[in-house]
């Protein structure tokens, strides 16, 4: 089918329902993966935290959200996404419930495993939606859901507000877990089931796996590592990070988070759109470009230094102000969500027939990245005692994808240029 008629293919009735109910069960799932970056805060105080380990408890449900991203795109692709992402919101409904009566650090690891399967509903929700439509609109749809990233910055809102409320943390859980069961039962009634989306019946499970071969999977996997991995840890990190930098109380500073957190989120759907206009290199290559820069200006320390003027000894001060360093925060937010779009459209472009186990590797490596990189700002803080090595960090990951976009795509720029110089 040409790319017309493939505009010209009538929607399914059901294809909206379909992603609006999905995208707001992932928006709740993904604020109740993201709880921690709140709750970490006075868990940090109360239990007597390093940096390393508030990352480590920050991070660990994002571990288990990312190791079970491959098996639930495989099982959406055998058994449909309706019945895998009501399953999985059910299963996370009693932890979530139980970390209210945690008092001890492995007592939150644990739990905080169980609560990670949350994180795991994008590689269910993602085949789920495309599915639904035609693949002249699938970058837009995926990116309409993918804005339940957004999510994150709800927790940002919504967590502080419950503290404050209650006077305790333990407040949290029990309304996200009630919140949680809620989004089940919503989105199994509003939802449906296609049984022509299923591809299990003709692809075995060996198929599946072979696409972990495939090396435009592994480049994938490393730009997704960074626009989402990196989103997820930052995430996780601002509000601590404006807590300790600038001082702010926590409602303050994760007010200020969520201007990182919202357009990471929201904007999705806006990438996805981009994407699917100008397509999914070109989008992504900008993309890092602008990240690359502004991760650069971001890693550099408060400094004060003396220099030896004219006049005698003259101080200065380098450094950016909560201002500066929320504006660029809100650009690499909209960067990152513009990026995870595009990369997901390359999986659509390529993988139409396996989407669910092409997008449960990718985003098993971005949900990794998401799990290692908190841990890593921890160690590195607590080491360097610099906080803006997290933004060093993510300065390198990007040089590699800059790296490798520019020799894997190499060639085909070569091909594009001289069909362009031969019209």
């Amino acid at each position: 089918m040409n790319l017309a008629s493939d505009r010209q293919t009538p929607l399914d009735r059901r294809a909206y329902p379909v992603l609006i109910s999905s995208t707001f069960a992932f928006t709740i799932c993904f604020a109740v993966w993201m709880m921690f970056a709140i709750l970490g805060i006075p868990l940090k105080s109360q239990l007597g935290l390093s940096d390393t380990e508030f990352g480590l408890i920050a991070a660990m449900p994002v571990l288990t959200g990312s190791l079970i991203r491959v098996p639930l795109g495989i099982w959406t692709d055998r058994y449909g996404g309706r019945i895998v992402f009501f399953l999985l919101m059910l299963a996370t409904v009693v932890p979530i419930w139980l970390l209210s009566y945690a008092t001890q650090l492995w007592q939150f690891l644990l739990l905080g495993l169980f609560v990670g399967l949350a994180g795991g509903s994008f590689s269910v929700g993602t085949p789920y939606v495309a599915r639904w439509f035609p693949k002249s609109r699938q970058g837009l749809a995926m990116g309409v859901f993918g804005a339940g990233n957004s999510g994150s910055a709800l927790t940002k809102f919504v967590a502080p507000a419950l503290i404050a409320t209650a006077g305790t943390w333990t407040i949290v859980p029990k309304v996200y877990s009630v919140a949680m069961l809620a989004t089940a039962v919503l989105f199994w009634l509003a939802s449906a089931t296609n049984p022509s989306h299923l591809t299990g019946r003709t692809i075995s499970l060996r198929e599946q796996l072979a696409v972990m071969k495939d090396p435009r999977v592994w480049r994938y996997s490393q730009y997704y590592s960074v626009v989402f991995g990196g989103y997820v840890a930052l995430a996780l990190w601002m509000t601590k990070y404006y807590v300790g930098e600038y001082g702010f109380d926590m409602k303050v500073a994760a007010f200020l988070a969520a201007c990182f957190s919202l357009p990471g989120g929201v904007l999705r759907a806006i990438g996805g759109w981009i994407s699917d206009r100008y397509g999914a290199y070109r989008t992504t290559w900008w993309v890092m470009w602008a990240c690359w820069v502004v991760f650069f200006i971001l890693s550099y320390p408060q400094t004060t230094f003396v220099v030896q003027a004219i006049g005698g000894p003259r101080n200065f001060h380098i450094g950016l102000s909560p201002t500066v360093f929320t504006v660029l925060m809100f650009i690499v937010g909209i960067a990152m969500a513009v990026g995870k779009a595009s990369v997901f459209k390359f999986i659509s472009d390529d993988y139409t027939d396996n989407i669910g186990a092409v997008s449960g590797v990718v985003g098993l490596a971005g949900g990794m990245a998401g799990f290692l990189l908190p841990i890593m700002f921890g160690a590195m803080s607590d080491a360097t005692g610099v906080r803006s090595t997290c933004f060093m960090l993510m300065y390198g990951t990007v040089c590699i994808s800059l790296i490798s976009m520019y020799y894997s795509f190499r060639g085909e720029r070569i091909a594009h240029a001289l069909k362009a110089h031969a019209s």
